[in-house]
């Protein structure tokens, strides 16, 4: 039986709950037919990926990357601030994308009186 040590289960914790919200949300866009809970599925994916790019980045016991005399001894201690950075940035894109995807669809249902797929397609302009 081997045993694992508190740190190692939570990164595959953290590991799968993300790999389980890319999964959850892909469903959602493949399978889902109504509009809105597609955009939902891919804000759902886009939550994931946020989780994994922060659990990559993420050092048990790290310190924050802030360079000081008493700190140059813990350089290979410190956290990357890198993933942290680029997350943020990706949270106000997938924000401003969520807006005008469901913009989009607002637009549509107010044209075609639905926000099913299979019956959009059908209707002709």
């Amino acid at each position: 039986m081997c045993s694992f040590d508190y740190q190692t289960i939570m990164s595959i914790s953290i590991y799968g709950s993300s790999v389980v919200l890319m999964l959850l949300g892909l469903y959602a866009v493949l399978v889902k037919k109504n509009l809105i809970k597609i955009v939902i599925g891919l804000s759902i994916v886009d939550s994931g990926l946020h989780l994994l790019f922060v659990a990559v980045g993420y050092l048990h016991n790290g310190t924050a990357p802030i360079f000081s005399p008493e700190a140059v001894d813990k350089v290979n201690q410190m956290v990357d601030p890198v993933p942290q950075a680029l997350v943020l940035t990706a949270i106000v894109i997938g924000f401003a994308t969520t807006a005008v995807a469901l913009s989009l669809v607002i637009r549509l249902y107010k044209h075609h009186k639905t926000a099913r797929i299979d019956q959009i397609k059908s209707l002709k302009w």
